[in-house]
């Protein structure tokens, strides 16, 4: 018998398991690599939606649009506060870490197939209550996401058209256009898109790190006269708060991992998640080393913001025109499986979850309006969303792609300690256990810089009015 039957039919016999909430297949086991019978879509019908489609290069293709976007241009200033050793460090550390949290995500889908987003990790964690918790944590993480991809998206067509009209009519056409793509019902179709993202925000990395590297000088240097980048091995001048703000970016820049719930859950075989998984963390690691150190060498403290303005205005808005498409597929991902997790916690268990029912289109369309609804407002309305986005990402996104994932490993693999005395299982339960010891740390210290740089926002008249039509793009 399989670690996933032992699992479900002592879950069975042991009541533990609420079926109204995660129902579980009848018997309680199964094949997770079989399609047409799924513990969160139920049987496979024909002409109903098939959510189980998607294979490991599109499942690749999804997971490095959800973490890659224009965060990757964040990667300088990480540099810039820390060094170039300690900077790269800290990005490879990282991208390790998150790649352990991120093979967790497949293990634990495994042993519990019956779930699908965090709702469900959070019932197996913490019961009702974990589980209500996440209901709200992970579409509220997604949702900023989305609400700091409007602003990014409203910055590149200031940008484009050198301000051509008030800035929250673009953020009204990020919303309106999220909303169409986001409505597409599957993923194995969203990465079609993420194709086109994948290439559009890669072309504008590359360009932005060609024009740096060949240019006489950075934009925000000194145009005329002698001038001196000021880049170093280690920032000595560097301060405490800074370098965790650094790490607290760069954790922010790879939490990506919560939504490869959603992806190993639509794959047609679960089994490849892994390989998706390795892919899409190598070619993230690689990009962000290489636009981080790239940059910041040829740039030093002369970084623009956005940090697309560090090869001048025509460099700016061919790559902010580049990047657009690749933008609208970030928005896109993080609206739909935010809203996937509402939309599966809503209807499972009834046919409404894969039959074009009424009730199906309803609540589908109901919950992409409402993350995008919400995004728009949140990003609009509050003043220091960009600061606050920055505290969202280092406690929910923190929270969920380490400490949650190392919670995850040591719920599932903890009881083993008994009759595993190796070397090896003690080592994951002290890495495990590091990681999660590391999350609270990351919380704590990013949670202090992000209101640090609120209040910092507040004193030097940075803050802008709710719903402003201002420039964001320092275009004008």
């Amino acid at each position: 018998m399989s670690d996933v039957e032992k699992n479900l039919n002592d879950h069975s016999a042991s009541g533990s398991l609420d079926t109204q909430t995660i129902p579980v297949p009848e018997g309680g086991k199964y094949d997770i690599d079989d399609a047409d019978h799924d513990a969160v879509f139920g049987v496979r019908k024909e002409g109903a939606v098939n959510y189980r489609s998607m294979g490991w290069i599109q499942a690749t293709i999804v997971m490095l649009k959800t973490i890659i976007a224009l965060g990757v241009l964040a990667m300088p200033t990480v540099l810039s506060a820390t060094g170039g050793v300690p900077g790269a460090l800290i990005i490879l550390v990282i991208g390790l870490i998150t790649t352990w949290t991120g093979h967790v995500v497949g293990l634990f889908k495994k042993n519990h197939p019956e779930v699908y987003s965090m709702d469900g990790v959070g019932y197996i964690l913490g019961g009702k209550w974990g589980r209500e918790f996440f209901t709200i944590a992970y579409p509220m993480f997604m949702i900023f996401l989305s609400g700091s991809g409007f602003v990014a998206i409203s910055i590149a067509f200031n940008a484009v058209t050198a301000y051509g009209t008030c800035t929250v009519a673009w953020v009204v056409v990020a919303m309106v256009g999220t909303f169409a793509l986001a409505s597409i019902q599957t993923l194995s179709k969203v990465s079609i898109l993420g194709w086109v993202g994948f290439v559009s925000v890669m072309a504008a990395i590359l360009i932005i790190t060609i024009a740096v590297g060949i240019q006489d000088r950075p934009s925000a240097a000194p145009q005329t006269g002698p001038w001196d980048k000021d880049i170093s091995a280690v920032n000595h001048q560097g301060t405490f708060l800074g370098g965790m703000g650094a790490v607290s970016t760069v954790v922010f820049s790879y939490s990506g991992t919560p939504a490869f719930f959603n992806v190993v859950g639509e794959m047609r075989k679960p089994r490849d998640y892994d390989r998706s998984l390795y892919c899409c963390q190598s070619i993230v690691t690689a990009t962000y080393l290489t636009i981080g150190i790239v940059v910041y060498y040829f740039c030093g403290q002369y970084l623009a913001n956005p940090a697309l303005g560090s090869a001048g205005v025509i460099i700016k808005k061919v790559a902010y025109a580049v990047a657009l498409p690749g933008l609208f597929v970030s928005v896109t991902i993080y609206t739909h499986v935010g809203a996937k997790m509402i939309f599966v916690r809503f209807l499972r268990g009834s046919e409404h979850l894969t039959a074009h029912t009424f009730t199906h289109w309803a609540v589908w369309l109901g919950t992409v309006a409402g993350c995008v609804t919400l995004s728009f407002i949140l990003a609009e309305a509050i003043p220091f969303f960009g600061d606050l986005v920055n505290l969202i990402g280092a406690t929910l996104g923190t929270l969920m792609c380490m400490i949650a994932c190392g919670w995850m490993w040591l719920h599932d693999n903890l009881p083993r300690r008994k009759t595993d005395k190796s070397l090896y299982y003690k080592m994951l339960v002290v890495l495990n256990v590091a990681i999660i010891i590391a999350g609270f740390f990351i919380v704590i210290t990013g949670t202090w810089s992000a209101v640090v740089a609120i209040r910092k926002s507040y004193s030097t008249g940075l803050i802008t009015s709710p719903f402003s039509c201002a420039d964001n793009s320092n275009s004008s």
